[in-house]
């Protein structure tokens, strides 16, 4: 069984308060997978979620080059995981770095470009996909629970 949710986002000003009603979806899931073109926002929307999880807003930043970052909530102390596997070239690379013990441990696993890893993910796995808008170049995400 699944559910989606469809937020819109007009504007990079409308960005903390469509993190804040995301944030509000959470729930128990820990893994979340962000799907999109180049320049679709994945980055841009997973920096404005951290800062809502309570993590510093200058500590976050696209983990390119070291696939992985860690954070820490100033809030919660959670750790929050993310990842950029836009580099990794099979799926064994990412086993090679652990990516099944982060996304086992319970900690909050933001993912961009997934595709690289699909088989890895988890099941319930929150599938995150974000559109551009040609119109106006707002962004639409979909985003999926499943149980």
């Amino acid at each position: 069984m699944s559910r989606t949710i469809e937020f819109q986002i007009p504007s990079l000003e409308a960005l903390p308060e469509v993190a804040h009603q995301f944030m509000g979806e959470m729930g128990d899931y820990t893994v979340y997978a962000f799907y999109g073109p180049m320049g679709a926002g994945k980055t841009t929307f997973i920096n404005a979620l951290c800062k809502e999880l309570g993590v510093e807003s200058d500590v976050t930043n696209s983990p390119s080059f070291a696939i992985i970052n860690e954070y820490r909530s100033d809030t919660t102390a959670e750790l929050i995981y993310h990842f950029d596997c836009y580099r990794l070239e099979n799926e064994a690379e990412a086993e090679d770095i652990g990516a099944e013990d982060y996304f086992d441990c319970g900690a909050i696993c933001l993912i961009e470009w997934p595709e690289r890893i699909e088989n890895l993910l988890p099941d319930d796995t929150v599938r995150v996909e974000l559109s551009v808008n040609e119109a106006d170049d707002s962004r639409t995400m979909r985003v999926t629970f499943r149980d």
